[in-house]
């Protein structure tokens, strides 16, 4: 992890590393196992996507607290050629790397909070959160 906590994308053993720094800040989230593991798999997807579209990336790993509860929040960012249809993207099934379709719909699906910024030539920014269940 680099001085401004982020963890660079460049190569398949950064998606290993990845998983194993989300699990780690995940526990010190106080996520329940389950909350870990779905935190874990939609990093994975999302860091996969990063090194396959945009030929990599970067992802901030943050303790985040709201007053009520604490959570994770994983900003994964590129500057890759962007996303030209966002909601083709997120629908279950569409793919243009040959794969199942399910990385970002899916990754979607196992946080709380998921936002998309992403526009052609101009990159793409996805902000993930899982809140710790109290």
């Amino acid at each position: 992890m680099t001085q401004d906590g982020h963890l660079a994308i460049s190569g398949n053993a950064d998606l290993v590393m990845v998983r194993q720094q989300v699990r780690v800040v995940a526990v010190e989230a106080g996520l329940s196992l389950i909350d870990q593991t779905k935190i874990v798999t939609a990093a994975s997807e999302l860091a996969r996507n990063a090194l396959i579209h945009a030929g990599g990336g970067r992802v901030s790993i943050v303790v985040v607290e709201d007053g009520r509860r604490r959570g994770l929040r994983l900003t994964f960012s590129d500057e890759g050629p962007g996303i030209p249809d966002l909601d083709r993207a997120l629908t279950d099934g569409f793919t243009t790397a040959g794969g199942l379709g399910l990385g970002l719909g899916g990754s979607r699906r196992l946080v709380d909070e998921f936002d998309v910024a992403s526009a052609p030539g101009k990159g793409t920014t996805i902000t993930a959160t899982k809140w710790a269940r109290g």
